[in-house]
């Protein structure tokens, strides 16, 4: 991006008789001679002293040259002395777009050097530089005095002036237009006016590239590590790559030193992330670090990518390692219970689907011992859709295998085969009938089955196997019509699904633990998460959706049970809803009113008395601005301690914002934990236990953001304690390098 103040002076260079073409409307003169290099100017008059030699052009003047193009009330070049001066609403335009306004502007007899008066400088992107007086060099480096930047707009919406939401205010700036950057010399940012940072040595670029530097601090506070001061400075490595070092200081812990890389390239993209520091930590389940406790490396890595490697394959990574349990919580990076580690090479194509992949887990729960986490390690899928129907129905195969170990646990592998056949068929009164067939077969082996604390996963050592068949029949039958001022669909669905009997105990169970009936998977084949457990036994699955359509308001409502031949609750545990022959009744509502109210409801009622075991409702009232959100959640099941897959909650969440204005707003959200000990016995809430809390005040007016967050954290864990957290928050556009 080129300086227009220097296209300015540029455009000047060859203003004179001796090597332009002047162009004057009406009766205008045009100048004499003319050579290879020449500018074309036109004026509502020129006049040329010949005593003085003295060439002046006035009103509307407007000089072209190379798609530059300069605008003056007067134009004024003194032959003898070599100077030209224009003067009077100086506006000149460079071809990428930059706008340059003056109220006068010198040029020496070399026609390269020259001097502004009252410059504004508007960039391609919206940019501004202002300054009461500004020369031009040789080089093309600008100085300017008294000097003001500003990325914000100074009209409102209607055309009326304003001052800037913030702007950089420094007694010299150099602008330098070859490396596209602008340097400081005794700078201050002013927000609304306001004096606020001191920025010696502040430097940025203007122009899209990216260019090394600081970006803007940030300032927290929170009652264990105290006040936190976050500087980051970004390089710009080259046009694929670049690279962020951040340095946290603390008053009360030592400095923390983070990085991040990043590449992208033809193939892919990858991020590398590191954290680092040096001090003492508080165990889990201790309040306070030992007296004599010695210091140690702390720190969390991070790194994500994904390549393409031709039109099908693909190969994707991701690693998350931490030195402690503690860290990711105590440094506010993240609140994860646990850290997934994964590689994973596919090929996709339009029939078919190959993933060869591996799994490890870190744990960062208390008490949770890390001998004990699975590492799954291969992990094989294919997939194969065959195009051309079979008997008038899709045929699809696959092909699975898994290989799980624990340095102190259970270790299983399993490998399974699977085809599917799929009809769907419409009749002539419109109901919707798709016949299913699948048959399966399995192999397990595993090792250490004793060490897995939970009698009904742990499965028979050795070898395994089991076969499996289903056959099944769902029907649809959609009834549309109007109702209500709108559209009404009705639709009643009934389901038949056959499957022999099944050893299901005999093999291991570690992917189908978190067993809970919804109204997602009630009419599934298998409402079992994955693939280790099955239903048997033969089943009617019965319910309706209802539907009503009308202009700004949707209401859609499922509701169905299932009723099987023979108890199940061999495999599934009481409380799940699918244990009786009978299941328990589940739904959802789903409304939606313009984009004012957003509400979704999901229950389930015991089969025996009505009792509520799942009751989850999401709601949002108010528009993008100004919203109040609701989150509640209670799981009753009623299921024993010994399935932590299935441990009863009860929950709340609330949120909010409220715009006061255009800019301003105020938001807030809370956490709050409702469950006791009738409905988790091992619980440690005692039924109103917040979790977290959160409010703060933001203002964002497109090209200034800036706010305060307050949190607060209830729970302890070692050295990430309860307490106090203060985010500043500052972000200004065009602004960061």
């Amino acid at each position: 991006m080129k300086s227009s103040l220097a296209l300015l002076t540029l455009s000047l260079t060859a203003f004179a008789p001796a090597s332009a073409i002047g162009q004057v409307r009406s009766d205008a003169a045009r100048a004499p001679d003319q050579q290879d290099e020449q500018i074309e100017f036109s004026a509502d008059s020129i006049d040329y002293d010949f005593e003085n030699d003295l060439v002046t052009a006035e009103g509307n003047v407007i000089l072209n040259r190379d798609g530059y193009k300069l605008r003056a009330d007067q134009v004024l070049w003194n032959r003898k002395t070599g100077a030209v001066v224009a003067e009077g609403n100086i506006k000149s335009v460079s071809p990428d777009g930059d706008v340059a306004y003056g109220d006068r502007i010198e040029l020496t007899d070399s026609l390269r050097d020259g001097a502004v008066d009252n410059l504004l400088l508007v960039l391609e992107d919206g940019s501004r530089l202002a300054a009461r007086r500004s020369e031009r060099y040789a080089d093309g480096t600008l100085a300017l005095d008294n000097a003001a930047y500003t990325a914000c707009a100074v009209v409102t919406e209607d055309g009326c002036p304003k001052n800037p939401s913030w702007q950089i205010k420094a007694v010299k700036v150099i602008y330098d237009p070859v490396k596209k950057r602008v340097n400081y010399k005794g700078a201050r940012i002013e927000i609304f006016g306001l004096p606020v940072i001191p920025l010696p040595g502040l430097s940025h670029p203007v122009s899209d590239e990216n260019r090394s530097g600081l970006l803007v601090p940030d300032v927290k506070f929170d009652t264990v590590n105290g006040v936190g001061l976050t500087v980051p400075y970004y390089f710009s490595l080259a046009p694929n790559q670049d690279a962020t070092v951040t340095t946290q200081v603390f008053t009360n812990v030592a400095p923390l030193v983070s990085g991040t890389f990043r590449n992208l390239d033809q193939k892919g993209a990858f991020r590398l992330t590191g954290y680092a520091t040096y001090g003492s930590r508080i165990p889990t389940g201790t309040l306070q670090a030992a007296v004599n406790a010695e210091k140690d490396f702390r720190g969390y890595f991070e790194t994500s990518g994904r390549f393409r490697l031709n039109d099908k394959w693909t190969l994707s990574q991701s690693a998350r390692i931490v030195s402690d349990r503690t860290f990711l919580r105590r440094y506010d990076i993240s609140d994860d219970d646990s850290l997934r580690s994964t590689i994973n090479v596919e090929r996709i194509s339009n029939s078919s689907y190959f993933s060869l992949a591996g799994w490890a887990f870190q744990t960062l729960r208390v008490n949770d011992p890390q001998n004990r986490v699975p590492v799954a390690l291969p992990v094989m899928d294919y997939r194969k859709r065959f195009d051309d129907p079979i008997l008038g129905g899709r045929l699809e195969v696959q092909a699975n295998t898994l290989a799980i170990g624990r340095s102190e646990g259970q270790d299983t592998q399993r490998a399974f085969g699977l085809a599917r056949w799929d009809m769907r068929k419409l009749t002539n009164w419109g109901q919707e009938i798709t016949l299913t067939g699948l048959v399966r077969g399995d192999v397990y082996h595993s090792d250490d089955n004793a060490l897995n604390e939970t009698a009904i996963y742990r499965g028979e050592t050795g070898w395994q196997k089991r076969a499996i068949a289903t056959a099944a029949i769902d029907v649809k039958w959609p009834l549309i019509g109007e109702a209500f001022g709108g559209t009404q669909t009705i639709t009643p669905r009934f389901q038949i699904v056959a499957t022999p009997g099944l050893a299901n105990l005999s093999v291991p169970n570690e992917d189908s633990r978190a067993v809970d009936l919804e109204d997602t998977n009630l009419f599934s084949l298998n409402r079992f998460p994955g693939y280790d457990r099955y239903e048997d036994n033969v089943r009617a699955t019965y319910g309706v959706e209802w539907e009503i359509n009308r202009p700004n308001l949707q209401v859609n409502t499922i509701v169905g049970q299932s009723y099987r031949l023979e108890n199940n609750n061999n495999i599934v545990p009481e409380g799940t809803g699918l244990s009786d022959r009978f299941s328990d009744i589940v739904g959802r509502t789903n409304i939606r009113f313009k984009d004012i109210v957003k509400f979704t409801h999901r229950f389930r009622l015991d089969k025996d008395n009505l009792a509520v075991r799942r009751n989850e409702i999401d709601a949002t009232v108010g528009s993008n601005s100004t919203y109040a959100q609701i989150g509640y959640l209670r799981l009753n099941r009623n299921i024993g301690q010994g399935l932590e897959d299935l441990r009863d909650r009860e929950e709340v969440r609330v949120g909010g914002r409220f715009q006061i204005d255009g800019y301003w707003s105020v938001f807030g959200s809370a956490i709050i934990d409702l469950t006791d000990s009738t409905e988790d016995p091992i619980s440690q809430s005692d039924g109103f236990t917040p979790v977290r809390h959160r409010l703060g005040v933001a203002y964002d007016d497109g090209c200034l953001s800036m706010g305060v967050t307050w949190r607060y954290d209830y729970e302890d864990t070692g050295d990430a304690r309860r307490g106090s957290t203060f985010l500043f928050r500052l972000a200004l556009r065009n602004l960061g390098v």
